[in-house]
């Protein structure tokens, strides 16, 4: 073991084996003694166990690294170099830190993170170009730039090996390879190779890939590509060799997966009217695409995947018709895999006639029906004599016909790769080339095959060349250091390679077995067992199986299954079917089954490509079809190519990348520890480790260690040289001397030794932490008990003294209490006695009255009750007797009926009887009598009883009628009753009421009285409250008059905050719009500088130097255009430069590039010219409509303009008469009748010429107003020619007198006859010659001016097309972002068409005002000289202000000599002496040293003032242009040179300053003196100058922007981040084997001081040459941008820099940049805010982070950063010592949370290429003209003083 014993302590934590996590973390619980069986551990779950050592090793567990360096970039960093360790730090830096990519030595691993990382844009690449590959986190652009860089410095060509299982991500990491490359090295020539290698990619994606189980992407083949770079190292073209296609894909796929993309893209859009002829379907109806059961995959849409493929076909050269025969034959492949084919019988099969997909597929390739399933159902067999036809079963004619679409596929497949190779090779010499390695990782499945043997014979073949390569590393390393070393022993794999490749080895067998006529899979394993079994320990026969063999690899023993490996090395297809495919009428189908010798490169043997070997695996030799001998087998083409590509790998320096799958289930960020170890094995990233764990992994440097460790040494161990202190220290710390070896310049350790003096390190800074504490919280203890003492002291004096004051103050209050309570209790109980009192008097008072009132109604309720009491009771009498008596005669009629009923009834029954009636017969007399009596006697009672009832009833009817009457009487007496009852309970009411009320109106008299005294007294107590309240109010009226003051103050203030915040935004607004512009001028620069070179390499290729005039670029602004310098010294200039660039070396593929580019221009030229005829035919059109009307109105004028010109005629006779009357008697004198007719008529001629200018305007504006209604009515776009020809005239005279000459020449003819009627003199008839000359040059010139814009016409006319040009690739561009970036494209175009538009029409009518104040100079000026020219007619040269009666005399008048001016005249000649001596051999020192800044500023501008004084437009134009192009060219020549550039701005920006100080406007002329004022530019008008020379100077700064970045570059990251300004504050960590950029302070190596110095010299450096201040602050606000940006941008792509420690350096750092800033004036200009985002990331390294309020600190804190730049801030942070803590993902997580709401930008790094809009304040000089001294030293001897 190599870790010590005496390490195995309590509390070491070390790793143990487990069958789940497969490495588990353990703490030792107890100490390991030598000779203990087994240690005593606690896992992380806090559970006890025992582990027990292997007794026969007793090896003890694998120790773990410090905390402090988990996580590390580079995996040799760590202490222990073992399994356990490695697996755990890619665990946490995947899981934990979101980190795919580590350095494990050499070799990059990249996990696949299954998910869409923001680390690959144009940014990022732009933050690795230029880095060393230690200095940044590992990064794919890492790898790619170290491939770049050593190809650039070693100049030896490179490869990037990267390798990985399916799904690993190879083919993404590749990708991006190519991406870096074309993004850094730009294209050699107008090709776009750059492109078309990343072009490529999609199509090699659908011929090649397929989705498995394992990746939805996986490419089933591999490809090495050469990207080829000339000699300044930009790509030139490239070139693709495949290896290993797997076609058996193309006939049959396992669950779950799918064929080959392309297959899909085609089936997803078969609804295309292009491909209606395919007859194709959807992907489940054919055989070849549904038997993995999975045709879609989630998220990928095949029909846009298809577009996409087609580009990159287009792309890359091969056009519409050949793509469309690629689909007819992929089309065809599908439908012959649909053809059904029976059994005929046992021993032949048929294919049932007019088979649908047969015949589309004999359709599509253009082959008949009957030869196809001819064939496909039969095979020819020859032998010496003849030749037999064999009819095969179903199974052997499936399999051959699955056999020609393999093969059928392979061909096209080789096709595509050929033309794709065409397509990137080009005819520039290659110089160099890096090669970019996609191949299969390491397999083994359930069952392995040929396929997977192959791979695995590769990856052994890498695996060796890998192993050499770092084992030589290793070597080189110790050699340079001379330090002393064994010879590692490190897993050879030559024997398994041997085993493979050698002689009568695996694949030599195979190949003799296939060429056995009777060969088979058995009798192959049978030769395999017998050859190897005994001899070789890494081949074994399985225990179950006859027809399989194992083979123990580096990575792990794989059984192969025999079966198929002749049939898949043989590759064969019948021979009859390809002679069918050959005789096809299909042309691309031939051509893919032509020759092979022919099929053998793309391209031919291309010169300059170094003669590589061909990148499609074919034989190399050419046969007839009928050949018999035997083509080479797939085994041992593979094995050629692969030794060609290792041959290839050898003669370069390989770069590796190892890709990681982290989980067979493609979960994002997901990590299973078995899966990794499988591949970490496999791909030989442990092997890595156990190399460098085996010698001397740790390597520091003597600066490094004493930095890091000097807390370990003491005050007298520290010596002068760090190296002998190094190795004193160290002899006493580590006692082995085998454990670390001194080498020249580093210091090598033993494995775990490291971790050994970390665990010295960290317990030394324990004890003094703990001591420090003891003492600190000592000092805060007893700080905090004195603070507490006192405070309690003084907190019980004041309290005491408040209770005191608290109980005087309550005893007062309780007596005044207490006699407030007395009155107070008296007022209340009388006031309570009072108001009881009247309430029980007036409570007796209602309740005696109700009392009353009730027994009133009690006694007369009584009463009238009795009264209906007694009549109701008689009446109820009356009628029970009634009803009683009724029912009494009613009963006794009812028992008398009854009775006489049964009396009768025994009579009768006695009257039957005889007997009975015997003895009735002897008393019926008497009965009969004493009956008859009886009757008689009711008889009379009855008329007795009737006459009493009908005397009753009458008595009765007179009775009920009296009754009847008195009830209604006593009814109405009862009425009248209740009526008299009520009036007196009414009254008895109303007295009782009236009773109330007078004791209530007494009451409330009383009341009354009371409430009055009681009123008055609240009155008075009111009143005296009115006072009080009144001052109150006057009080509070006050307090409001001062509110409102203070809030009408603050509306101000508020207001002024808004105006400002607008005017801040407007300002802001402003700025996009100037950094808008300025970035254009920036591109328009770009294009001029490429134009230029184009036009070298023009010069070089024709070899002829053509002098006269040149042809402008296009993209020329109108402006620059216009003011192209076309002088003899430019094309001298040119010339000479073309004489001198032609003896260079002269490239023929250039040169004809160029040719056939000067051939598109010719054509383009012709083109405009036809257009621009077309226009000017169209503007004579609309001209000749327009004078219709133009004549129309002129014919209305013309009588009165004739009548003014006889008006005018006449006063011109009468002043020529008087002139020639007069004239020999001196009659011209002032005063004179002569003198005062010429004043009159100088006078009358002035008006009259006011009059004539007014009218011509009018006419003029009448003119264009009729010609604007033409224009609606015939065209939108086309002017009017006469409409141009007055408004481009130059000035107001010219412009009249072209009107004038149409109207004269209108009525020429009447005006003649009638000058000569009227006897006009010659005079007059010369002066209207002279007119007419003159009038003829000015239409000359207007010519000219014609010409000179139908030239710039045609410029704008090509900057129209250009425009129109980059608008569609701007939309093409468009169309292919999403949806929302796409919006925000257009929204941004808008904006900026907009903005361009707004800014012509503020062009316009600052053009429109600078015209009118022109006109009205020129109008001063020509009234002063038509003044000059009466007063000179005059003899005496006398001014006309002399009195009348004064003598003349005539008086000799002596010139005056003029006072210097301050104007510099030169000649003609001597302008291209003036640039020479004056710009383009100036020395920038010698004139900021000796002259005054901006000397050759002024001198330019004297030079101006006098062109501009004898109003030479020409001498002016020439001068301005020659000063500009020279300018250009001197910074074009040494635009890297700091001085000179900040030279030429100072320079540039007086000379802008100098035009606006003396242009003449009121708004400069206010800062001038009157002297300056005087000097002033007379003629001209350079406003548009201005605006160029302003575009000049924003390129200037942008340029010295640039050379001061190129300057500032290689110092930010080391004086920033890397070097100590505090030393000691950060330790050095250990670092792997690639080393970081030293942060000690070695000699060569930028610190801050170093950034101080160079921002010093910087300032002084422009501060000489006179830059305005206002100038500097932005050069240095720009300056401070870019050192934040890099710092920051370096700062998050560096985990080694994100610690607490590094973050106080940093603001350290920034400190002094502040302190700076202080120091020369400039903490105003804003530079300090530039770096708010690396104060705030330096802030957040250092403040806590671990609860939630922390987390809402920081998101308060750190505004200035996005969130994205937060989260990787919080991800990068590492402890650089043990008492720091990493942040937990649970953290990072709630600052995502919180900051979710937040708009911005999701960009990681800062733009370090972003520029600030510039503006150029104006700076007036004080500087007189006059004073200025012209030194001999410039030589400029020939410029004359005015």
């Amino acid at each position: 073991m190599a870790a010590s014993e005496e390490l195995y302590t309590k509390s070491a934590r070390v790793w143990i084996p487990d069958a789940e996590e497969v490495w588990k973390s353990a703490e030792l619980t107890k100490d390991y003694k030598s000779g203990d069986v087994s240690l005593q551990l606690m896992l992380e779950d806090g559970k006890n166990i025992e582990h027990k050592l292997d007794p026969k090793t007793r090896n003890l567990p694998y120790l773990r690294n410090p905390d402090i360096l988990v996580g590390e970039n580079d995996l040799t960093a760590l202490s222990y170099l073992h399994e356990p360790a490695v697996l755990h730090n890619l665990k946490v830096r995947f899981i934990d830190s979101k980190l795919i990519y580590t350095y494990c030595g050499i070799v990059l691993v990249a996990i696949n993170p299954y998910e869409t990382l923001p680390i690959y844009g144009t940014d990022i690449i732009n933050a690795y170009s230029g880095q060393n590959m230690g200095d940044m986190d590992p990064h794919i652009f890492a790898v790619a730039e170290e491939a770049y860089k050593q190809m650039a410095r070693d100049e030896r060509n490179q490869s990037i090996i990267v390798s990985g299982e399916s799904g690993a991500g190879k083919t993404v990491s590749a990708k991006y390879a190519m991406r870096y490359f074309a993004t850094v090295s730009g294209s050699a020539s107008e090709a776009n190779v750059e492109e078309k290698v990343l072009a490529s990619n999609p199509i090699m994606e659908a011929i090649g890939n397929a989705k498995t189980t394992r990746n939805d992407n996986s490419s089933r083949f591999g490809k090495y590509i050469e990207i080829g770079f000339d000699n300044r190292y930009r790509i030139i073209g490239a070139n693709m060799r495949t290896y290993l296609l797997e076609k058996s894909r193309v006939v049959f796929q396992a669950d779950e997966e799918r064929n080959y993309h392309i297959f899909y893209q085609l089936c997803a859009s078969a609804h295309l009217p292009e491909f209606k002829a395919l007859k194709l379907s959807s992907a489940n109806d054919f055989l070849y695409t549904r038997q993995g059961r999975s045709p879609v995959i989630d998220g990928v849409d095949d029909t846009k995947e298809l577009c996409t493929t087609r580009n990159a076909f287009s792309l890359l050269g091969i056009n519409e018709s050949y793509q469309m025969g690629l689909f007819q034959v992929l089309a065809a492949i599908l439908h012959l895999g649909n053809v059904e084919i029976k059994d005929r019988d046992a021993d032949s099969s048929v294919i049932p006639p007019n088979n649908r997909h047969l015949m589309a597929f004999c359709e599509l390739v253009g082959v008949t029906y009957q030869d196809m399933s001819q064939w496909l159902c039969h095979r020819k067999l020859k032998t010496a004599t003849e030749t037999y036809i064999k009819p095969l079963p179903r199974l052997q004619a499936t399999n051959a016909r699955d056999a020609l679409s393999k093969h059928i596929y392979a061909k096209l497949f080789n096709w595509i790769v050929e033309h794709v190779n065409k397509a990137l090779v080009t005819n520039v010499k290659q110089h160099s080339f890096i090669g970019v390695l996609d191949i299969y990782g390491f397999e083994t499945f359930e069952i392995n095959s040929f396929e997977q043997f192959c791979i695995n014979y590769a990856n052994e073949k890498l695996q060796q060349q890998f192993n050499m390569h770092v084992f030589k590393l290793e070597q080189e390393e110790y050699m340079k250091e001379q330090i002393p070393w064994t010879l590692i022993d490190f897993y050879d794999n030559q024997p398994c390679i041997n085993l493979i490749e050698a002689k009568m080895g695996v694949l030599d067998l195979l190949d003799e077995e296939c060429r056995m006529p009777k060969g088979s899979d058995d009798s192959w394993a049978q030769k395999l067992y017998n050859t190897h079994l005994k001899t070789c320990s890494l081949f074994e026969k399985p225990r179950m199986s006859n027809r399989a063999f194992i083979i123990q690899h580096f990575a792990d023993k794989v059984e192969y299954q025999c079966e198929g490996f002749l049939e898949k090395n043989k590759d064969t297809v019948n021979e009859e079917q390809i002679n069918v495919m050959k005789a096809s009428k299909f042309d691309l189908l031939v051509e893919l089954f032509q020759d092979e010798e022919k099929a053998t490169s793309p391209t031919g043997h291309v010169q300059g490509t170094g003669g590589r070997t061909r990148l499609s695996i074919k034989p190399d030799k050419s046969r007839d079809t009928s050949s018999k001998e035997h083509k080479k087998t797939v085994g041992c083409q593979f094995r050629n190519s692969l030794q060609m590509l290792m041959d290839t790998l050898n003669a370069t320096t390989p770069h590796y990348v190892r890709c990681i799958k982290p989980n067979d289930f493609k979960l994002a960020f997901s990590f299973d520890p078995k899966r990794a170890v499988q591949q970490l094995r496999a791909c030989g990233v442990l092997e890595t480790i156990r190399i460098s764990a085996a010698g001397f992994p740790s390597r520091w440097t003597y600066q490094e260690f004493f930095s890091r460790y000097r807390v370990l040494m003491k005050q007298k161990d520290v010596l002068a040289d760090k190296k002998l202190t190094c190795k004193n220290v160290l002899e006493k710390l580590v006692q082995d001397q085998d454990k670390y070896q001194f080498g020249k310049t580093k210091i090598f350790f033993r494995a775990g030794q490291v971790a050994y003096l970390e665990k010295l390190r960290a317990d030394k800074l324990r004890a003094a932490c703990i001591r420090i504490q003891k003492t600190i919280r000592c000092w805060l203890a007893r700080k905090k008990y004195l603070r507490k003492r006192s405070a309690a002291i003084t907190i019980q004096r004041f309290t005491r003294g408040y209770q005191a004051r608290c109980l005087a103050k309550f005893l007062r209050r309780t007596q005044a209490a207490t006699i407030i309570q007395k009155y107070q209790r008296m007022y209340v109980e009388r006031k309570r006695y009072k108001q009881k009192q009247a309430a029980a008097l007036a409570m007796q008072t209602i309740l005696r009255a109700y009392m009353a009132r009730q027994k009133y109604q009690a006694l007369l309720r009584e009463h009238k009750a009795v009264i209906i009491q007694k009549h109701v009771r008689g009446w109820l009498a009356r009628c029970w007797y009634k009803r009683c008596l009724e029912a009494i005669v009613y009963l006794q009629c009812c028992i008398r009926r009854m009775r006489a009923k049964r009396e009768l009834k025994k009579l009768k029954i006695e009257a039957r009887s005889v007997e009975h009636f015997k003895k009735l017969n002897k008393g019926m007399e008497n009965k009969i009598m004493q009956l008859q009596r009886k009757i008689d006697e009711q008889s009379k009672e009855n008329r007795l009883v009737n006459e009493r009832l009908v005397s009753l009833e009458s008595s009765y009817t007179v009775e009920s009628e009296r009754m009847r009457g008195e009830l209604s009487r006593l009814r109405g007496v009862e009425e009248d009753a209740k009526n008299k009852a009520n009036q007196v309970s009414s009254l008895l009411e109303e007295l009782e009421r009236l009773k109330k009320e007078l004791s209530a109106t007494q009451q409330e008299k009383k009341t009354i009285e009371d409430w009055a005294q009681s009123y008055r007294d609240e009155m008075e107590k009111m009143v005296a409250e009115l006072k009080d309240q009144n001052g109150l109010l006057k009080k509070e009226k006050d307090d409001l008059n001062r509110l409102i003051q203070e809030q009408s103050q603050q509306m101000t203030e508020k207001m002024t905050r808004a105006i400002a915040e607008e005017t801040q935004q407007l300002e802001t607004d402003l700025n996009e719009e100037r950094s808008r512009y300025q970035n254009l001028l920036s591109e328009h620069l770009r294009l001029e500088e490429k134009y230029d070179d184009l036009k070298e390499e023009m010069a070089l290729s024709s070899n002829v130097s053509k002098p006269g005039h040149r042809r402008t670029d296009s993209t020329h602004s109108s402006n620059e255009s216009e003011y192209t310098y076309n002088s003899e010294y430019a094309e001298l200039e040119d010339g000479t430069r073309g004489r001198e660039d032609v003896t260079r070396g002269i490239d023929t593929s250039l040169t004809l590039k160029l040719q056939k580019r000067v051939t598109e221009l010719e054509q383009d030229k012709q083109l405009l010219r036809n257009e621009l005829e077309n226009r000017e035919e169209q503007l004579q059109r609309a001209s000749a409509m327009a004078r219709g009307a133009e004549l129309e109105y002129e014919s209305l004028k013309r009588q009165e303009l004739e009548s003014e010109n006889k008006k005018l005629k006449h006063n011109l006779e009468e002043m020529r008469k008087s002139l020639l009357g007069n004239a020999a008697t001196g009659a011209g004198a002032p005063g004179s009748p002569a003198y005062k007719v010429l004043l009159e008529q100088l006078s009358a001629s002035c008006e009259e010429l006011e009059v004539r200018k007014e009218e011509v305007l009018i006419l003029r504006s009448q003119l264009v107003s009729q010609k604007e209604a033409m224009h609606h009515k015939e065209t939108m776009t086309e002017p009017s020619v006469y409409k141009d020809d007055v408004s481009k005239l130059k000035d107001d005279e010219v412009k009249q007198a072209y009107v004038g000459l149409k109207d004269t020449n209108r009525s020429a003819a009447p005006d003649l006859r009638k000058l000569n009627e009227d006897g006009e003199l010659w005079l007059v008839n010369q002066g209207l010659k002279e007119t007419i000359r003159l009038l003829e040059h000015q239409l000359q010139t207007q010519r000219r001016t014609y010409d000179n814009e139908v030239e710039s016409l045609r410029s704008e006319l090509q900057n129209v097309k250009e425009e129109n040009n980059r608008q569609q690739q701007l939309l093409a561009q468009n169309l292919q972002l999403p949806p929302e970036a796409r919006i925000e494209a257009s929204l941004q175009h808008e904006i900026t068409r907009l903005t361009n538009e707004n800014l012509d029409l503020m062009e316009q009518l600052e053009k429109q005002d600078r015209t009118i104040r022109k006109l009205k100079k020129q109008l001063k000026v020509y009234s002063k000289r038509i003044g000059e020219m009466g007063a000179g007619q005059t003899e005496g040269q006398t001014s006309p202000g002399q009195m009348v009666d004064e003598p003349i005399h005539p008086v000799n008048i002596p010139r005056r000599e003029k006072d210097f001016q301050g104007m510099l005249e030169y000649k003609k000649e001597d302008e291209m002496k003036l640039v020479k001596n004056l710009i383009l051999e100036l020395k920038p020192r010698g004139v900021a040293v000796n002259l005054i800044p901006g000397l050759p500023a002024y001198i330019l501008f004297m030079c101006l003032r006098h062109a501009d004084y004898v109003n030479d437009d020409q001498k002016v134009r020439t001068l301005l242009t020659s000063t500009i192009n020279s300018i250009k060219k001197i910074l074009k020549k040494r635009g890297d040179d700091f001085e000179t550039v900040s030279f030429w701005l100072a320079n540039t920006c007086r000379f802008l300053h100098c035009l606006k100080q003396y242009s003449g406007d009121e708004q400069f002329m206010k800062h001038n003196t009157s002297r300056q004022n005087e000097h002033c530019l007379s003629n001209f008008d350079l406003a548009e100058y201005r605006q160029v020379i302003s575009d000049l100077a924003i390129q200037i700064y942008q340029q010295l922007i640039k050379c001061m970045e190129n300057i500032l570059q290689p110092m930010i990251v080391s004086g920033m981040l890397e070097h100590e300004t505090i030393q000691g504050v950060s330790g050095v960590k250990p670092t792997g084997l690639r080393k970081r950029t030293s942060s000690i302070a070695d000699e060569g190596t930028y610190t801050l001081d170093s950034i101080l110095r160079q921002l010093s010299a910087f300032h002084s450096t422009m501060c000489q040459h006179g830059t305005d201040p206002e100038l500097i602050k932005q050069v240095v606000k720009q300056q401070f941008y870019i050192i934040g940006a890099v710092t920051l941008n370096n700062l998050l792509l560096r985990k080694d820099m994100c610690s607490w420690s590094k973050g106080m350096q940093i603001r350290y750092n920034v400190s002094q940049l502040e302190e700076w800033l202080r120091d020369k004036g400039l903490m105003t200009c804003g530079a300090k805010e530039t770096l708010e985002p690396l104060i705030q990331a330096a802030q957040l390294l250092q403040v806590k982070k671990k609860t939630d309020e922390d987390a809402e600190a920081i998101c308060s804190m750190c505004h200035a950063l996005t969130t994205a730049q937060i989260v990787k801030v919080l991800n990068l942070y590492t402890p650089v010592n043990e008492f720091e803590e990493r942040v937990s993902v649970a953290f990072i997580r709630t600052i995502q949370t919180r900051l979710r709401d937040r708009c911005e930008s999701p960009q990681l790094l800062m733009d370090t290429k972003m520029i600030y809009p510039v503006t150029f304040p104006f700076n007036p000089s004080c500087l007189a003209l006059e004073t200025i001294q012209i030194p001999s030293s410039l030589n400029l001897g020939f410029l004359t003083r005015v």
